[in-house]
């Protein structure tokens, strides 16, 4: 097995033990998305959202994308609190390679986030989503590589600040115009002209529209190929982004 390869899967399995191990932090990680479907999607299911597809198509997959935003934004603050406590010291000094150290804590992140995607989806389709597997299934996907690009990010950000107060304003400066800009609550196109226009300058809106569109098994009509274009040039600069301020930053 190649170096990079094994010493990844050692970090992953190292920080998957932890969060197992963590068990009120992993079970209000899996309620807060589902309190949010549960008190939030009944008020939208009777609003004409736009598209053929029904009102759990378009809110589900816009719940999706939001879990892989916010929960990716924010891994960083566990990083920072291993500086504080000498762990990160202590790995400096073995031969793990330093990008196995990024992209093992960040594959346990994608593992976790498609758990509670898995398990978001299996309420709301108690609640009255019905959507493709195949069109589930793309959907996991782009949220999974949402949460790759994020993740190194934020843990590269994590490394160059020395609190989480100084962390958590930039992540939230970040986070909640996309959120708002990216039409994961309702659709863009039900604004004004000029909003709907603005938000073509985000790059999670095609990833929202492409979620929409698998779930509504719309696999021809050019939004989940764009979905894919935009998701892996995301990944590509923010892994190599994330990489290498990760480096520099003594990791």
């Amino acid at each position: 097995m190649p170096p990079l390869i094994a010493d990844t899967a050692l970090i992953f399995g190292r920080y998957a033990r932890q969060t197992l191990r963590s068990k009120p932090a992993l079970i209000f990680g899996m309620v807060q998305p589902l309190l949010f479907l549960v008190f939030f999607g009944p008020l939208l299911t009777d609003l004409p959202l736009g598209g053929q597809a029904g009102s759990w198509q378009t809110i589900v997959p816009g719940i999706l994308v939001q879990l892989g935003l916010f929960s990716a934004s924010f891994t960083g603050i566990g990083l920072i609190l291993e500086r504080r406590t000498g762990v990160i010291e202590r790995m400096r000094v073995t031969p793990v390679s330093r990008l196995a150290l990024l992209m093992g804590r960040v594959l346990k992140d994608v593992a976790l986030l498609l758990v509670q995607s898995l398990l978001l989806v299996c309420v709301a389709v108690v609640l009255g989503l019905r959507a493709p597997v195949l069109g589930v299934a793309i959907g996991f996907v782009f949220v999974g590589v949402l949460t790759v690009s994020l993740a190194s990010l934020s843990y590269a950000l994590a490394m160059r600040v020395a609190s989480p107060q100084g962390f958590a304003p930039v992540i939230n400066s970040i986070t909640m115009p996309a959120m708002l800009l990216s039409g994961i609550l309702l659709p863009m196109s039900l604004g004004p002209r000029w909003l709907d226009i603005a938000s073509h300058f985000v790059p999670f809106r095609y990833l929202v529209d492409g979620v929409r569109a698998a779930f509504a098994g719309e696999y021809g009509d050019g939004k989940i190929a764009l979905a894919s274009l935009v998701a892996s040039a995301l990944a590509v600069v923010a892994v190599t982004l994330g990489a290498r301020l990760f480096r520099q930053a003594g990791a």
